[in-house]
């Protein structure tokens, strides 16, 4: 298991994707400091090539300088896009197996979330520094201390009319929907049998979530799920002819052959509250009529149930 951060602890800021500036991530720094924190810029911090942080051998660079590092103690990507995938067969993940160490973000990073977990190590799959300052993300910065602190984190998620009744037991994988099916086939891809998968996108068409959808269900991704959590579907798009069904209802058609609980609405994704969730964890998820309460496994030191942050 990775250890619990610890006031004093260094960490790394590091952009693998679309380029960002300094200033957009300044009260992200001042934040971490806060908590007692050590913060050290990649070099991709304010490097551009074209759309990207810098060119891909940077961008590989930087993140493999943070993960070889055995003071660094956890990584903090700074923001989405694109461009994890342009790197992550080059990444040598030989130093991260022996010496394991947190590593954050969502969206794009959805890359390293999913290849972590073939090599057995969890991750954290939580806000990234760009959106720190965005009215309403308090919440979600503070799950994220008491996460990466090994602090007891109590979250309260609310009865969708979608929901499907069950409790299901597994390891917690997933992100971003569109990352996810990209990856289908590759070295970052693994099983979803008997786990619990969690789904989220951003500024898609609605047809290319039902593109995805029957994608992910030919390929054997959903039909064997332990349980289903699924985020926000924020700023979906459509066609001028209208698809006919919206983010969560493409969904619930997909899956509604199946036996095991689905959770609706439950806050991950592309909004200000973007609950911070370990990925690779062992979890039990349980939807009822009044409400969901998904409990990391003892073992694991960090509860999420029905309550109040």
């Amino acid at each position: 298991m990775i250890p619990a951060l610890r006031p004093g602890d260094r960490i790394a800021i590091v952009a693998t994707a679309r380029r960002i500036t300094l200033p957009e991530i300044e009260l992200a720094v001042r934040t971490f400091e806060s908590w007692g924190l050590e913060v050290v810029l990649g070099e991709t911090i304010g490097a551009s090539y074209n759309y990207f942080s810098g060119d891909d051998a940077l961008r590989l660079q930087d993140l493999q300088r943070a993960l070889d590092d055995e003071h660094i103690k956890a990584i903090v990507c700074a923001r989405g896009g694109y461009g994890t995938t342009r790197i992550i067969d080059q990444v040598d993940f030989t130093q991260f197996r022996e010496h394991p160490k947190w590593l954050v973000g969502f969206s794009d990073v959805t890359t390293l979330h999913s290849h972590i977990h073939t090599l057995g190590i969890e991750s954290v799959h939580a806000i990234m520094p760009l959106l720190f300052p965005q009215a309403g993300a308090t919440d979600s910065i503070e799950t994220l201390r008491k996460v990466l602190f090994g602090e007891e984190v109590i979250y309260t998620v609310a009865p969708h009319s979608f929901n499907r009744t069950g409790t299901a037991q597994g390891q917690l994988i997933g992100g971003n929907l569109s990352i996810l099916g990209s990856l289908t086939g590759t070295r970052s891809d693994s099983s979803t049998a008997g786990k619990i998968l969690f789904l989220e996108d951003l500024d898609e068409y609605l047809y290319h979530i039902d593109r995805m959808l029957v994608h992910l269900d030919r390929s054997g991704k959903l039909e064997n799920l332990a349980g289903l959590i699924v985020g926000d579907m924020s700023d979906m798009k459509d066609t001028t002819v209208p698809f006919g069904k919206t983010a969560y209802e493409i969904i619930l058609e997909h899956t509604g052959k199946y036996n095991y609980p689905v959770c609706y609405g439950f806050p991950v994704g592309h909004e200000p509250l973007n609950l911070a969730l370990i990925c690779g964890r062992e979890a039990e998820l349980e939807v009822q009529q009044e409400g969901v309460k998904m409990a990391y496994m003892p073992s694991g030191g960090v509860v999420l149930r029905q309550g109040s942050i």
